[in-house]
């Protein structure tokens, strides 16, 4: 079937279709614990490839009823939303253009474009798209919009979604769109429209007003969400904005094809503090004081973080040079002594703050130490780039150096982006730990994340060739998320539900929502042909528990790692 759905498609296509052994492998993986075969492999050459796609798909569900389109930029989705059953679309292979600049603070690119190249580009005029990922040197630009990414400077710059001005989308009828913001006359032009585009700008629009207290008092009450759809934004401040829906929908409503994205002056001048923690008891109020002087990021990270980084300290050395080495080398001194002294603190609090010159910078530093001295914590500003660098070395990279030292495990993202508010995180993090330590002889594990928020992300590394590996990871999911319930937070903040974590979404909602959820695919996508089983479960069973515990990948192809 899948030579036979190859010939079809290339009659219709400008671009590479491939169905290869090598491929199909390939793009059966992502950063996630899953494992899925595709039938075919596309790389449309443009806009109108993914137009034709799209028709073709609608024409042909009958002839070829599991048919559908996983839209897929770099791969790096950690819940499996860039994998599927049916046609996976890669854009970074032509679709990856810088279309242009719109004055000095505006782009315009496609989703191909990886994040690595972009910022290249917006830093020669100095400019930065600030909610960049900790795997900003992997992920690519429509993964960033399909995810609705953020990462360290969100706690101050916001998400994705706060950074899209348009942005062009090809709907499920195949047709191509402009969305951008509506002002009250707009939206009534569009509804007035007597096609698709209009259909669902009518009953978007009707959906969210017709349920407007139910939708507002299901909102979770956290900094960062990107659990369900995010219908809470949609209407706002007098207009209507149809992309803060489309934004982190991860391709199951639309799939883009340029985006138009706002940028803001990338601060010269920046400064580290570093904070020590040995009781988590006053973290809530630390963390409240802290937000108090506006740091630029508020990061944190364990002690099994902080051992790791000194037991493997030679592959921080790497690729650093001989004098930066030495400075390396110098820079850990004080982490030594004080692991020769008792021990490492049981938390690290990475405060940055960012000025117009070194001055102002440093007054800020010296401010929030005199703030939060009282609760007596040792404290550290940094005196130079390379120290300060030194920490997010850490933070950035200690996952990495787990996965490559702990032989026989592999990485297993599914309780990887949770989020309760700050004022919980005493109570939280031990219970977290408990619930952990039970599993202390499956799998190794550090935690790190964004304190100013209360996300933390904790990927264990598991060993695969074990027969209850599932087993661990669907009963830890389910303990893990009732206690996140159980403070009021997200089961996801960043990385999105994907299949990983749609069948938890009643945890945080009730079953009216959900239909909400249901309804808004519907509108978006009635022959669910887009992305099928990410956010709502599809009626083959994609994105159920049982889907979850039958497509984990087994140890023998895990060593495709993204």
């Amino acid at each position: 079937m899948k030579d036979e759905m190859k010939e079809d498609i290339q009659k219709i296509f400008k671009g590479e279709v491939e169905n290869d052994e090598e491929t199909l492998v390939k793009y059966s993986r992502d950063a996630s614990v899953f494992e899925i075969r595709p039938q075919v492999v596309v790389f449309p050459k443009d806009s109108l490839d993914v137009q034709n796609l799209v028709k073709w798909v609608n024409e042909n569900k009958e002839k070829y009823p599991n048919l559908a389109i996983t839209a897929r930029a770099a791969g790096t989705c950690m819940s499996g939303g860039s994998i599927g059953e049916s046609i996976i679309m890669d854009f970074t292979r032509h679709m990856n253009k810088l279309i242009g600049w719109n004055g000095i603070d505006s782009i315009t690119v496609q989703p191909g474009m990886f994040y690595r190249d972009f910022e290249k580009i917006t830093l020669e005029k100095g400019m930065i798209l600030p909610c960049y990922t900790a795997s900003k040197t992997l992920n690519a630009m429509g993964g960033m919009f399909g995810n609705n990414s953020a990462g360290e400077k969100t706690l101050k710059y916001g998400k994705t979604e706060d950074y899209i001005l348009e942005a062009k989308v090809i709907f499920a009828d195949g047709n191509e769109y402009t969305v951008k913001i509506l002002s009250q006359a707009e939206l009534n032009q569009k509804i007035s429209q007597n096609n698709f585009e209009g259909e669902i700008y009518k009953n978007i629009s009707s959906l969210i007003k017709n349920n407007e207290s139910e939708i507002k008092e299901a909102k979770p009450k956290v900094h960062k969400n990107s659990a369900g759809y995010y219908i809470w934004n949609v209407f706002n401040n007098g207009v209507f904005n149809l992309n803060k829906l489309l934004v982190g929908s991860q391709g199951t409503l639309g799939i883009v094809t340029e985006m138009t994205i706002k940028l803001v002056p990338n601060p010269k001048y920046s400064k580290l503090v570093a904070v020590f923690m040995n009781d988590l008891e006053p973290l809530g109020r630390v963390v409240d004081d802290i937000l108090e002087t506006n740091p630029e990021t508020l990061e944190a990270y364990d002690d099994k973080t902080m051992k790791l980084a000194v037991r493997f300290f030679p592959d921080f050395l790497k690729n650093k040079g001989f004098i930066g080495m030495v400075k390396f080398m110098w820079s850990f001194l004080p982490e030594l002594w004080m692991m020769i002294r008792g021990g490492f603190p049981n938390l690290i609090l990475l405060v940055e703050f960012s000025g117009q010159n070194d001055a102002e910078v440093e007054k800020k530093c010296k401010d929030l130490v005199e703030k939060i001295k009282h609760f007596k914590l040792v404290n550290h500003i940094t005196k130079s780039e390379a120290e300060a660098g030194k920490y997010w070395d850490i933070r950035r990279q200690s996952f990495a150096l787990l996965r490559k030292h702990v032989k026989g495990k592999h990485t297993a993202p599914f309780i990887d982006d949770i989020i309760v508010r700050p004022e919980f995180l005493p109570k939280f993090i031990p219970s977290l730990n408990q619930l952990l330590k039970k599993y202390d002889k499956d799998m190794t594990y550090t935690i790190a994340g964004h304190a100013g928020d209360g996300n933390f992300h904790i990927i264990p590394l598991m060993d695969f060739s074990r027969d209850d590996t599932a087993k661990i990871i669907m009963d830890l999911s389910e303990s893990v998320y009732d206690l996140v319930s159980k403070y009021h937070g997200s089961i996801t903040a960043e990385h999105n539900d994907g299949l990983i974590r749609t069948p938890y979404l009643p945890k945080m909602y009730n079953e009216h929502i959900i239909d909400i959820f249901k309804q808004i695919k519907n509108i978006f996508d009635s022959k669910n042909i887009l992305n099928p089983g990410k956010k709502v479960a599809s009626n083959e069973g994609i994105g159920t528990k049982a889907y979850i515990a039958s497509h984990i990948v087994k140890e023998h192809s895990h060593s495709h790692q993204i």
